[in-house]
């Protein structure tokens, strides 16, 4: 006989791994107990040496599909003559424990939800230990009911016995509850809410053209029907979003191949507990309204992940899922925020049970070969990333506050790194708001107590005041600047466990360490102290930020850097105000200078004839990038030359001067995008050519353009050289704040 106390490490509450730790125990015929504790979860058990064996074998290699192990750890005790295996009330002290995010609804539940047999058929809030909400409705650790938002909803008898059932599904299943004793959904319109029929209200009221407001796991959505453009259009009205894509709920797999190609590995994440949106690609036809992704060859494509929403897309078309929310504004989530719902549409679909923080969805895509994440949120967050970078596992506990915009902030401890949810853009006083909310609770949860603070270099982000009230408020604390592009590069070399790199980071702007805009960038190095090798030829920005909302600015002195005066004044005639623009821009007026490569796509869309006017940033490089045309021949070019300070220099000049004569020849769009893509990629295959025996490393959000991504990838593995690119985290500004972490214990190493 042994008895072992065994103690495991990871995202082990919330996810079933007490019953079934409990479970496996009694069929091996072993005594003992499991319980939650701020740590983790703690097991003892007793019996023979080979079921006991088998028992910690289970828990390491076949754990429940939610858990995420960390560390499995076992020691002898002296036998006790126990008999009988028991689930003990969690045991308290610091939170240490790692927290599940929320999880999609499971097959199991989806069955009986629809089984008029069950009882909870078709109860909107069915859920069990293997799926449910978690994150959303946690207050602290240990996961147990108390501490989630379901505290006020008292089981009845049957959801109580199934609760202490060692054989139910349901077997300390937190948020477990029924029609009698949990949730409510009610319908509101017209000022009135009424619980009778919410479901055939809802889809009445989308087929009839309708935009209703939907509250789910994390916040309140707006949805109609994806197939109705007049609807479509009332939405996007409503929101104040008028160009940019939206996304769509499909109700089944089968509905989400029917308008657009899925390969097996889109199908599994489609379906997989995180549920995010999947950017795939549109079939020929495919039977949603140009209105939901204007001139975009992908469609973002998610399936149902609560079991309301499996309910409300029963028998219907697939819907337009967004944010209930003025464009760029946070996503409300509060009870209160439910009458500026209101103002948006006529009626939402409602709930009693309160979310406590927001969660957006994540997004995704599948490029060369890897997921690569486009935003991390639900389904994701708060799950832990490892820091593959020297240091990291013996850094002091690091916070590191991210970027302005796309923000998430970050927690490293013990070598993981726990990012927020998406936050948004800091320039927003609401999302400044939730961010100052979430983040001591977010600290409380994880029981962090930061020694090191992170913060961008720039002096007038957001992100960087809060850092340095932080710090204020916490003496002792260390706070430390990483510059913004740096933090790019390292949070490649921690996704891939990199010592160096040669890294291209492309992105719009990142304050640099010269004081000007940096975003087109060759570093070389390690995360703690990488060099500046080369960049982008700078581009003038006349109006500064205005150049980002009309980027023919950008692309009339850069044609006029190019081609001279004359050619651009020519080019941009129907522009008004462009001759005293390019005037003060020559003389450095309101006009700063950028090496940012997000800019330059921003000119070469506005060259070959997109849009000169934008509703959001990258909206003419999202352009540009859609309307590569395949059959296209021929590529610009850059010049790689010496620059000032011995930088290698990126110049642009003479792939202006040919995009400007191919637009003199009419050609299209297509042509030029083509040109400029394969010029973009060749710049990075020679310009990789001057760090020969070093790996190379993409990231900025440049590099969520896929064409140039895969270009890239696909030329650089033709000259033998191994490359790398953000897919643990984005590749934008929302993954900063893990970069500045790593970048930040690198430099603690040294």
């Amino acid at each position: 006989m042994k008895r072992l106390a065994v103690e495991v490490r990871g995202i082990v509450q919330g996810v079933g791994f007490r019953p079934f730790a409990a479970r496996r125990a009694m069929a091996l015929g072993l005594a003992g107990f499991v319980r939650n504790t701020p740590s983790g979860v703690e097991l003892e058990c007793e019996g023979p040496a080979e079921a006991c064996g088998a028992l910690v074998r289970a828990l390491q290699e076949d754990p429940p599909p939610g858990a995420v192990l960390f560390s499995v750890q076992a020691r002898e005790l002296p036998p006790r003559g126990e008999t009988g295996f028991r689930i003990l009330t969690s045991g308290q002290g610091a939170a240490e424990a790692a927290v599940s995010p929320d999880l999609g609804i499971c097959p199991d539940c989806a069955r009986e939800l629809f089984d008029p047999a069950d009882r909870r058929y078709r109860y909107p809030f069915i859920n069990c230990t293997a799926c449910g909400p978690r994150f959303t409705i946690l207050e602290k650790i240990p996961y147990d009911r108390a501490n989630t938002t379901m505290a006020g909803f008292q089981m009845c008898p049957q959801c109580a016995a199934e609760y202490a059932d060692p054989f139910s599904r349901r077997f300390h299943a937190q948020p477990d509850a029924c029609a009698v004793c949990g949730p409510r959904l009610t319908y509101v319109e017209g000022g009135a809410g009424t619980c009778g029929d919410v479901i055939g209200r809802f889809q009445r009221a989308i087929l009839a053209g309708g935009v209703v407001a939907v509250k789910g796991l994390g916040g309140y959505h707006l949805a109609c029907s994806a197939q109705n453009p007049a609807a479509v259009r009332r939405l996007r009205e409503a929101k104040h979003r008028y160009a940019k894509p939206l996304a769509v709920m499909a109700p089944d797999l089968a509905a989400a191949r029917a308008l657009c190609l899925v390969s097996p590995e889109e199908e599994a994440e489609l379906l997989s507990p995180r549920r995010p949106i999947v950017l795939l690609k549109k079939r020929e036809h495919c039977a949603v309204a140009p209105e939901v992704a204007p001139g975009n060859g992908r469609l973002g494509v998610m399936l149902p992940y609560t079991p309301l929403h499996l309910l409300l897309l029963e028998h219907m078309p697939p819907l337009v899922k967004t944010s209930a929310n003025l464009s760029d504004a946070p996503m409300p989530y509060r009870d209160e925020d439910l009458s500026r719902v209101l103002e948006l549409c006529g009626a939402a679909v409602t709930h009693n049970r309160p979310i406590l923080r927001r969660m957006d969805d994540s997004v995704c895509v599948f490029a060369a070969g890897q997921r690569r994440l486009f935003r991390r949120a639900r389904g994701f967050a708060p799950a832990p990333v490892p820091v593959r970078t020297g240091g990291a596992a013996q850094a002091p506990q690091l916070l590191a506050f991210g970027a302005q915009l796309k923000n998430t902030f970050c927690l490293m401890k013990d070598g993981r790194a726990y990012l927020s949810g998406h936050m948004g853009d800091l320039d927003d006083e609401e999302t400044l708001r939730f961010f100052r909310r979430e983040l001591p609770a977010f600290l409380a949860l994880f029981g962090a107590a930061p020694e090191v603070l992170v913060s961008d270099l720039h002096p007038d982000y957001a992100s960087t005041r809060l850092a340095q009230r932080y710090a204020a408020e916490h003496p002792g604390t260390r706070l430390l600047a990483v510059q913004h592009h740096q933090a790019h590069f390292a949070s490649v070399l921690a996704e891939q466990g990199l010592e160096a790199a040669a890294g291209f980071i492309f992105d719009g702007a990142g304050y640099g360490t010269d004081g000007t805009s940096w975003g087109g960038e060759l570093l070389a190095g390690t995360a703690a102290r990488p060099r500046r090798l080369g960049r982008l030829r700078p581009l003038r920005l006349p109006g500064g930020d205005a150049a980002v909302r009309e980027p023919w600015r950008a692309a009339l002195c850069a044609v006029a850097d190019a081609c001279g005066s004359e050619k651009a004044l020519s080019l941009f005639a129907g522009q008004d105000g462009a001759e005293p623009l390019l005037r003060l821009a020559a003389r450095g007026v309101c006009a700063p200078l950028s090496t940012g490569m997000g800019r330059l796509f921003d000119v070469f869309a506005a060259v070959a004839g997109l849009p000169p006017r934008v509703s959001f940033e990258g909206q003419d490089a999202m352009a540009l990038e859609q309307a590569f045309d395949d059959t296209a021949g021929g590529s610009y070019g850059f010049d790689v030359v010496s620059g000032p300070g011995g930088l290698l220099e990126f110049d642009w000049r003479e792939a202006v001067r040919c995009a400007v004569a191919d637009r003199e020849r009419g050609e299209g769009p297509g042509v030029i995008s083509a040109r400029f893509h394969r010029a973009a990629a060749g710049l990075v295959r020679a310009a990789a050519r001057e760090c020969p025996d070093l790996p190379v490393v993409l990231s900025g959000g440049v590099f969520q353009n896929l064409r140039l991504l895969e270009s890239c990838l696909s030329l650089l593995e033709q000259d033998g050289r191994k490359a790398y690119a953000n897919s643990l985290v984005p590749s934008d500004d929302g993954g900063i704040c893990y970069g500045q972490a790593a970048a930040a214990a690198a430099l603690l190493k040294e």
